[in-house]
């Protein structure tokens, strides 16, 4: 017994000399392990929660917007924009709100939140929107560069009717028809063909006349 309590002995020995030696790096593994996990559940339950906030507060916004009160729309959209800025009912509550302030002719406004969606919105589309009306505002201030260079920005295809639609308008508010009929012609043929909107832009095309 004494020779294998020795045996043990010298086990237990070189067993502490080893985890001296390395127990700082095991338990370093272990808690990267275990902060990875609850890491991602915690980030799980992060990324749950501020869906669920940005929800209720979203649904806030579309109620006030029922009630055509600017104040109320805005106050509810900058509640969503601040505290859930990175979830996408954010960027629609700006467009809504950017749309009643449009409304209410408080161009300014409008103006922020729409550049605030093309600068923070996670989906493209919701972007192109922005920049579509964005570029409709220009155009009404008569700011017919900036206008352009909202139109020219890259877009998703889907897009593309709408987009050489707008610069046709702006290209023919510059009186440069021919290039505003270039513009026009581009859209009718991007735009659905069962689509009525079709009808409206050859309006456009036949209202600048014929190309001399």
């Amino acid at each position: 017994m004494a020779v294998l309590d020795l045996q043990e002995q010298e086990q237990l020995d070189a067993l502490k000399a080893w985890w001296k030696d390395n127990g700082n790096w095991v338990l370093g593994v272990l808690l990267v392990a275990v902060t990875g996990v609850s890491g991602w559940r915690g980030w799980q339950y992060y990324q749950y929660q501020q869906a669920s906030g940005a929800a209720s507060l979203y649904q806030q916004v579309v109620e006030q917007v029922d009630s055509h009160d600017a104040k109320r729309v805005n106050d509810a959209a900058a509640a969503v924009m601040d505290k859930f800025s990175s979830t996408p009912y954010a960027a629609r509550a700006a467009l809504l709100a950017a749309q009643v302030n449009e409304q209410g002719k408080d161009v300014a406004h409008a103006k922020a939140q729409l550049q605030w969606v093309i600068d923070h919105a996670s989906e493209d589309a919701l972007k192109d929107v922005a920049r579509l009306r964005l570029a409709a505002v220009l155009l009404d201030e008569k700011n017919y560069a900036d206008a352009l260079k909202q139109l020219e920005a890259r877009h998703a295809e889907s897009f593309d009717g709408l987009y050489a639609d707008l610069r046709g308008d702006v290209l023919s508010a510059q009186g440069k028809a021919d290039d505003a009929r270039s513009a026009y012609k581009l859209a009718y043929e991007k735009i659905d063909a069962q689509s009525m909107y079709r009808n409206f832009i050859q309006m456009k095309i036949d209202a600048l006349g014929v190309t001399k």
